[in-house]
């Protein structure tokens, strides 16, 4: 049995943090970048991406991912992931992400990273 997905945006004085859970995939990748479209960021906040619940991510999952770094640019934030599952941060390094976002170990732990 699949993790329905579900993807929740709760406010920090760094930022937005975004907690993504089940799988992120063609069918649910939408949902994502419509969570992250919802955003507005400001200049110096960090996006924090929770990605403890994930089960799997295909290319549409990562490319909603990519699609949050350039939002965060385009304000003039940051962006981080928390909590990136294994084999998901693998992917990343094998297909040359491994350094694109940074990666906290949580998202209180990314959230501390801005004070």
């Amino acid at each position: 049995m699949t993790t329905p997905f579900s993807a929740t945006t709760r406010a920090t004085g760094a930022g937005p943090v975004v907690t993504v859970s089940g799988e992120v995939d063609v069918a649910t990748a939408p949902r994502l970048r419509a969570e992250f479209g919802a955003l507005t960021l400001e200049r110096g906040q960090l996006l924090v991406v929770d990605l403890a619940g994930v089960t799997f991510c295909d290319s549409s999952g990562i490319s909603a991912l990519i699609a949050a770094r350039n939002l965060a640019e385009e304000a003039e934030a940051g962006v981080a992931l928390a909590a990136v599952p294994d084999r998901l941060s693998r992917t990343f390094a094998l297909i040359g992400l491994g350094d694109f976002f940074p990666t906290y170990p949580s998202a209180e732990e990314a959230i501390a990273s801005q004070t």
